[in-house]
């Protein structure tokens, strides 16, 4: 089977490369510099000469802030690629898979999402994602969407150029004291976690949605709180509020998701996050 990751080079890209090759596949990975999903000349032109079977797209432009600056961008990317790309699954019978986020909910169910809760998106970022969502599932007869949450992975974002890990270890070495918001929840994920368990969705062969995420659910404090003792960072680390950080872009305050559509297929279950990021942290940073 021949796999081509779109976004190889970035956070999610760079695991889902080594989980696919680990297992023996044919894997292709592709930069923007080899495609450009916003250009359906692009799109078509490089994957009609590689004749993938499956396509993972983890092109995104998601910058919040920035999307909200510049929507033209965001729209571009993140759902006229998700669009060229369906396409062209359509056209080349190629297997594809959309990355989106549990940004597409407003937060206001407070209990975890399943795959069939409407999903109602509060900034240009969210939008976009949830629009690449309908194309990816309507123009496509092979489709997958996964929705993700929290990611952090060994390679930082390319967009941001850090994770909240790389973000708070910086922190604590430059700050006397650091507050992390306590009042607006997820689940923090590992991108090697998604990378496995994507192929194990794409075996069971449900095309469709699906949530992944680990177990359990958390705050961006608990998240901090974890990285801090598990990595005994010294400085104070205070609870904090949304307030406390004015922001003109809104995000839903709670967000985390249930892996229902997994668990009735009777897939491997995810781990618990706090159990994940301790492992990632031993693994990454020398942790004991």
């Amino acid at each position: 089977m021949k796999v081509v990751i779109i976004g190889s080079n970035g956070q999610l890209g760079t695991d889902l490369v080594e989980a696919f090759a680990r297992r023996g596949y044919d894997v292709m990975g592709l930069t923007h510099q080899d495609i450009q999903v916003e250009s359906v000349d692009s799109v078509r032109s490089v994957l009609r000469s590689i004749k993938p079977d499956v396509v993972l797209n983890t092109a995104a432009f998601h910058n919040v802030p920035k999307c909200e600056e510049d929507p033209a961008r965001a729209y571009g990317v993140n759902s006229l690629g998700a669009l060229n790309v369906a396409r062209a699954s359509d056209e080349l019978s190629f297997t594809n898979v959309y990355y989106s986020t549990d940004y597409v909910f407003d937060g206001a169910k407070k209990f975890p999402y399943v795959e069939a809760d409407a999903p109602n998106p509060l900034n240009v970022y969210a939008s976009t994602k949830l629009l690449g969502e309908y194309y990816t599932l309507n123009y496509g007869r092979k489709g997958y969407v996964v929705r993700i949450s929290g990611i952090y992975g060994k390679v930082p974002c390319r967009a941001k150029g850090n994770n909240f890990i790389t973000t708070m270890v910086r922190l604590a070495g430059e700050k006397p004291e650091v507050k992390v918001v306590q009042d607006e929840f997820l689940t923090p994920t590992p991108t090697s976690e998604i990378a496995d368990k994507t192929l194990d969705i794409i075996v069971s062969g449900g095309y469709g949605l699906f949530h992944l995420t680990c177990e359990g659910e958390g705050s961006w404090y608990d998240f901090a709180r974890v990285i801090f003792d598990t990595l005994r960072l010294k400085i104070p680390l205070h609870p904090a509020s949304v307030v406390d950080f004015p922001s003109p872009v809104k995000r839903p305050f709670y967000s985390v998701l249930e892996n229902r559509r997994a668990k009735e297929l009777n897939l491997a279950p995810m781990p618990h996050w706090k159990d994940s990021l301790v492992a990632f942290l031993r693994d990454q940073y020398g942790a004991s």
